[in-house]
């Protein structure tokens, strides 16, 4: 807590000196006053977003509940095998998060685009203030296109490349737009309209399809969950059922084949649902 609280007042301090507002302390530092500590809420987010990058780890409690209940290290060894599987899938979903946030992010350009031009403001003005306002661009991909749009570069080249960031692909399309009405004259802002409209449309019809499959992923996730409801239940009527399957040969290839299927009719439910999404 120390080193982020030292580490916060630091960043103040850099911002307020930049901005030219005084030191630390300063009427409008969250802070305490003269201190420049950070606010309780900024080290909530903080630790949040720590705990948030390691809840794979989360799976090492709940394995040792688990031993120290059944009385077994099975649970422990089984709690760390699962630790770089749930790693794995809880990084794939905020990469599909990412790249969602990333779509909706052109679609916003793209719609500040053309109401820029609308408005009256020459392509490059236009592009400079929707990249700024939208920050649908990567730090590296929006430095090129602001350079390629404020020095005359190519700025549909910059946009290409732009897209080839995952989610970013309606940038192509943007800059297709740019081309056409540099090479022939079109109107930019029509072109950039049914642009948009396509976007936009697309979004909307992932929408309804995710809509639509929320009660296929309620049915996978029940699946996921029947077993441990039945050995809560079973422990609950007395009848030990970790010592069963922890201590007893018996037990332990109920567990093992249990185990087997449930995986395989987890991946064979979710891969159905998966198959109807990309459809």
């Amino acid at each position: 807590m120390w080193r982020v609280a030292e580490r916060e007042r630091g960043l103040r301090r850099a911002r307020a000196v930049v901005a030219g507002a005084g030191v630390p302390g300063a009427p409008g530092d969250l802070g305490a006053p003269g201190r420049g500590w950070p606010s309780v809420r900024a080290l909530g987010e903080r630790w949040w977003a720590v705990v948030r990058g390691r809840r794979a780890w989360l799976c090492l409690p709940v394995a040792v509940v688990l031993a120290f209940l059944g009385e077994s290290p099975l649970p422990l060894v089984a709690g760390v095998l699962a630790v770089p599987l749930v790693g794995r899938r809880l990084r794939a979903a905020g990469l599909r998060k990412e790249r969602e946030a990333r779509a909706d992010a052109v679609v916003a350009l793209c719609g500040a685009v053309a109401g820029e031009l609308r408005a009256g403001r020459q392509p490059a003005q236009a592009l400079l203030f929707a990249v700024r306002t939208t920050g649908a661009l990567g730090p590296g991909e929006e430095a090129e296109v602001l350079a390629a749009a404020r020095f005359g570069g190519d700025v549909a080249q910059a946009l290409r490349r732009a897209a080839r960031q995952d989610g970013a692909d309606g940038l192509a399309g943007l800059a297709a737009c740019w081309q056409v009405a540099v090479d022939g004259g079109a109107g930019l802002a029509a072109g950039i309209d049914r642009l948009e409209a396509a976007l936009r449309e697309h979004r909307d019809q992932r929408e309804r399809l995710r809509a639509q499959l929320a009660g296929a992923w309620a049915t996978v996730t029940v699946l996921a969950v029947l077993p441990a409801v039945g050995l809560a239940l079973g422990t609950a009527l007395g009848a030990r059922p970790l010592h069963v399957l922890l201590h007893t040969p018996v037990g332990l290839a109920c567990l093992a084949v249990g185990g087997v299927l449930e995986a395989a009719g987890l991946w064979w439910a979710a891969r159905i649902v998966r198959g109807g999404e990309r459809a």
